[in-house]
């Protein structure tokens, strides 16, 4: 069966957990910080000297989550590995090949999940600092925001703290930039560097599954929605070894080899677009990525159909992706509510949203709903 970064969407989800119950924890404790005391006219001073107990507390939740979410990445990346070799016996099972795949079934590749892991802890690590220092950046900003307000007599102390608690739920904890550039909150940088992770590791348990039985080219699925960076790869062949770039290269049919009655083999062209290491460095597989790998076998298998969607565009979408981060914004201004009035308008909110994303749906056949896509707890 075809590999694809889908295939270990399920262990990214689990771990996107963690982040999203970790950054209602926080939300919470901001409240609770703020709202302590709140009528009382030392409040300011008061909030400002209890900013050591808030440090320690947001450490220790940073601690904790940088602990479970490094066991649950481990743990995930070798079922990943595990999962993209299985993929590739199963491709091959009704070939000579498959059945040595099978007979090779081996423990997952610990050099590749180690260097993997590696990885997903250096991009990940300079999160955890910068979580501590953004709630505490809060707090204090907010605490003086608040005092001005309230002495300028335009809002009530806990009007500007409603205020400024509904700003930082709807951005949630920000300020993560990816190696491209790109800015993200917490649950979505982690979520991002998870996928891409995980998604890697199935795909290597493939690429040396097949490897280790003298497969040395794969085929890219042709998959509807696709966005600009992946376009260029879709049903085409790719190597797993030599050089970049295309070229033609004339190989032996799979399953028409010579034989003891044969005195050759017979040979067939094959042309190739350029090696997987770089159809990936140029976008192939990111997070999100509906494509799908498989085993390209000279002479069997032949170019995937073209799917078509008519109607839907990947403008469309991304607009889903753009719904559903609204719906999980409104959901944490809706915990982060000072009073019963602040809840219901959020609440609202989140129900405006929602019925905008059936209405987007229902207008686009071709997408589905992902419900856990837009909840902010462990439910997601």
């Amino acid at each position: 069966m075809p590999v694809s970064p889908a295939m270990a969407e399920d262990l990214a989800a689990a771990v996107r957990a963690l982040y999203d119950d970790a950054e209602l924890v926080l939300l919470e404790r901001l409240r609770r910080a703020l709202e302590e005391g709140i009528e009382s006219p030392l409040w300011a001073e008061i909030k400002l000297r209890s900013i050591g107990d808030l440090r320690q507390a947001v450490e220790e939740v940073t601690r904790a989550l940088q602990s479970d979410a490094g066991g649950s990445v481990a743990e995930a990346l070798v079922t990943a590995y595990d999962r993209g070799r299985q993929a590739a016996v199963a491709e091959l099972g009704a070939l000579d090949v498959g059945r040595e795949a099978q007979a090779r079934r081996v423990l997952p590749n610990a050099p590749a999940v180690d260097r993997l892991a590696a990885s997903w802890a250096a991009d990940t690590r300079p999160l955890y600092a910068r979580v501590t220092r953004a709630v505490l950046d809060f707090f204090r900003d907010t605490i003086t925001r608040v005092s001005a307000g309230t002495l300028l007599g335009t809002m009530t102390r806990r009007q500007a703290s409603q205020q400024a608690l509904d700003r930082f739920a709807r951005r949630g904890i920000t300020g993560f930039t990816d190696r491209a550039g790109r800015n993200w909150d917490m649950a979505s940088y982690a979520e991002m560097a998870v996928r891409s992770v995980t998604a890697r590791a199935a795909v290597e348990g493939h690429v040396d599954a097949l490897a280790e039985v003298g497969v040395g080219l794969v085929i890219v699925s042709d998959a509807p929605l696709e966005c600009p960076l992946c376009a260029r790869w879709e049903g085409e062949v790719l190597a797993l070894a030599g050089p970049p770039g295309p070229r033609t290269v004339r190989a032996e049919h799979a399953t028409q080899n010579a034989g003891l009655f044969r005195l050759r083999a017979r040979i067939v062209p094959v042309h190739i677009v350029g090696t997987l290491e770089e159809a990936r460095a140029a976008g192939l597989f990111h997070p999100n990525c509906r494509h799908s790998l498989s085993a390209y076998l000279p002479g069997v298998t032949t170019r995937p159909p073209h799917h078509a969607t008519p109607g839907t565009t990947y403008e469309d979408t991304q607009r889903q992706r753009a719904i559903e981060r609204h719906i999980r914004a409104w959901k944490r201004r809706q915990a982060a509510a000072l009073d019963d009035q602040a809840r219901r308008a959020a609440g609202a909110k989140v129900r405006a949203w929602q019925a905008a994303m059936r209405e987007h749906v229902a207008a686009h056949p071709a997408l589905r709903r992902k419900p856990q896509r837009e909840q902010i707890t462990s439910a997601r």
